[in-house]
């Protein structure tokens, strides 16, 4: 067996970055224990001997060692000897594992063949995201859960609905096979029952191939808390705290354990941000979202200057600034929910640097407005603000939904669940909820929906509740919808620009009829202008006169009541329109439109 001896300090500092690294000589490792008496590397490659691979003491509490006859796919972790006891540790930058407790697993990323597949993400303008869920999004066998390979045989659908950017809930490994993914015990490998490292690879070249972004969820304002070998890692701790990666005092604490990493200590700066490096680099991974930021900027997410983190926030504007600069136009996304600024203001303008940010003031206001049982509640001034919010003067900086994981989940139900309470394929349910994801695909933002959105799923999400394929056939109507709505947003048809410009100006927020139309529009004109017209009540409107921007034709592109998407609806307005001359609204022009209930009705012209 054959290592690098003390004396060739020279060579091992030719060896550059941290755990367990492939080289043409053999696998370099490195690992961080400043509190350790000694470390060793143990594998299947020296029989588990913690005598015969002791590692050499570096500077900054690392430890290093090149093992000659290391190979990818050798099982391994660290062997320890501290003042608190002898400890075997998986690797913390481990990029594979056999599981959560079992052991760290040599991977090296130039293994995967990329084919040299060029893909160039769609500007933030024309992006349209569908959040999923890996283990529950395609389940093929009962009693098991999806994998990257059986998400891979559903990309056909997303790109034929018009999807072009997909966001994949937290996809590092996590204890057990089931999880929302919010629980990383090993933030550097991803989930072995998804399909590992080579999975999540496959998956992004599929998806790069079907001109599908890929955005991963990723988790950095806690990690953990169980099957965390971070936890103590060296031994050493401060007041019953975490050790060396975590915050050993009141700053520890999160809503999911004590488990907050310390972002103040170089080395756990260091270690946060060469992960989120790692999935733009080595899997071309299109963006990150990152869970709940409001933890890593405040501990107690009550705004109280005293409570917050300026390390946490300093480190996000590192890693932000880091990825604008190296990786243009891979777009980070915040959780945060409290609609400041600052989170998405630029890092040269003391903000966190974030490109977009999921946006709390119009999911909660778009849903209390379409779940809410009585038309005269409706609160359409709520709904105005949430179609015009936007941070830093840029309508992109925001993503606008109405499901996510978060809101289909944790005492919430999915939209069409919330309004039937029972039997979501029923009149009102599908009106309402199909009247929520025009309002998502025609306000200013980057729209989502979540996963079986467009399929009527029911209930609330679960990670031991697969998506029901079979809904597909049965709600094909409703699907149809969504694509024909997620088509017009992208402009697919060349006549509804304007869907993905920054401007809006409300035409008719009319609050006892419980109507809004509004002018959407990139330059204006012919082909650019859109106008929308939502109608949040049961009544029909057979004679509803209001202002337009231009006169002339202008030609229905989408009505949410044609009958073609379900059976129950009344195919209403399925026309055209032409302008008469007069003045409504501050305009010049008007048409005389029949809006049927609760129903989203688009117009655009031709010339």
């Amino acid at each position: 067996m054959e290592n690098l001896n003390t004396e060739d300090t020279d060579i091992i500092e030719n060896f550059e970055g941290m755990g367990a690294i492939c080289h043409p000589e053999g696998v370099h490792y490195r690992v961080w224990a400043p509190n350790a008496d000694s470390v060793s590397v143990v594998g299947s490659f020296n029989d588990w001997n913690a005598e015969a691979n002791p590692m050499h003491q570096e500077e900054n509490g690392n430890w290093g060692l090149l093992v000659e006859n290391s190979k990818e796919g050798d099982e391994y972790k660290f062997a320890l000897k501290t003042p608190n006891g002898d400890f075997q540790r998986n690797d913390p930058y481990a990029l594979k594992v056999t599981n959560s407790v079992g052991n760290s697993v040599v991977y090296n990323h130039a293994s995967f063949d990329w084919q040299d597949a060029n893909y160039s993400m769609p500007s933030w303008n024309e992006l349209v995201i569908y959040e999923l869920h890996i283990g529950t999004f395609h389940v093929k066998d009962e009693n098991h859960i999806g994998t990257f390979y059986t998400a891979i045989e559903k990309l056909g659908y997303l790109k034929e609905l018009g999807i072009n950017a997909v966001e994949l809930m937290p996809s590092a490994e996590f204890p057990g096979d089931r999880s929302w993914g919010y629980n990383p015990s090993n933030p550097f490998a991803i989930e072995s029952d998804y399909g590992g490292p080579e999975g999540l690879k496959a998956f992004v070249k599929a998806a790069h191939e079907a001109g599908i972004a890929v955005i991963l969820d990723v988790v950095y304002n806690h990690f953990g808390p169980s099957d965390l070998d971070l936890w103590r890692f060296d031994g050493w701790s401060e007041n019953d705290g975490g050790g060396i990666y975590f915050y050993n005092d009141w700053k520890a604490e999160t809503p999911w354990g004590g488990t907050r990493p310390d972002y103040g200590r170089g080395e756990v700066r260091q270690y946060i941000h060469d992960n989120a490096m790692m999935w733009l680099r080595d899997y071309r991974i299109d963006g990150l979202r990152m869970d709940m930021v409001v933890y890593i900027r405040n501990v107690k997410a009550d705004g109280n200057p005293g409570n917050d983190l300026k390390d946490g926030i300093s480190l996000m504007q590192w890693i932000n600034k880091d990825i604008k600069d190296n990786f243009p136009n891979r777009i980070t996304i915040a959780e945060d929910m409290h609609s400041l600024d600052m989170v998405t203001n630029s890092v040269e303008n003391d903000g966190m640097g974030y490109g977009s940010q999921w946006d709390a003031e119009f999911v909660h206001s778009v849903r209390d407005a379409i779940i809410t049982a009585n038309d005269q509640d409706r609160n359409i001034p709520s709904v105005v603000d949430a179609i015009t919010s936007r941070y830093n003067s840029d309508s992109f900086q925001r993503i606008i939904y109405t499901e996510s994981h978060d809101e289909v989940a944790n005492g919430q139900a999915r939209v069409a669940e919330e309004i039937a309470d029972g039997d979501v394929n029923n009149w009102y349910s599908k009106k309402r909820a199909a009247l929520g994801v025009a309002l998502v695909m025609t306000s200013p933002g980057i729209p989502m929906i979540f996963q079986g959105q467009p399929l009527l799923e029911d209930k609330w999400f679960s990670d031991t509740d697969p998506l029901d394929w079979a809904r597909q056939e049965q709600f094909a109507g409703f699907t149809n919808l969504h694509r024909d709505l997620i088509h017009l947003r992208r402009n697919w048809f060349g006549v509804t620009e304007g869907l993905q410009g920054q401007d809006v100006h409300i035409i008719r927020a009319d609050n006892d009829k419980k109507v809004i139309v509004m002018h959407r529009y990139k330059d204006g004109g012919p082909k650019d202008s859109v106008v929308v017209v939502l109608n949040f009540s049961t009544q029909t409107f057979d004679d509803y006169k209001v202002g337009f921007p231009r006169a002339g034709s202008w030609k229905l592109r989408f009505n949410s009541d044609n009958e073609s998407y379900d059976q129950d609806f009344s195919n209403l307005g399925i026309f055209d329109v032409t302008t008469t001359e007069g003045e409504f609204d501050n305009l010049s022009n008007y048409v005389s439109l029949q809006i049927p209930p609760y129903s989203a009705l688009i117009y655009s012209q031709e010339e």
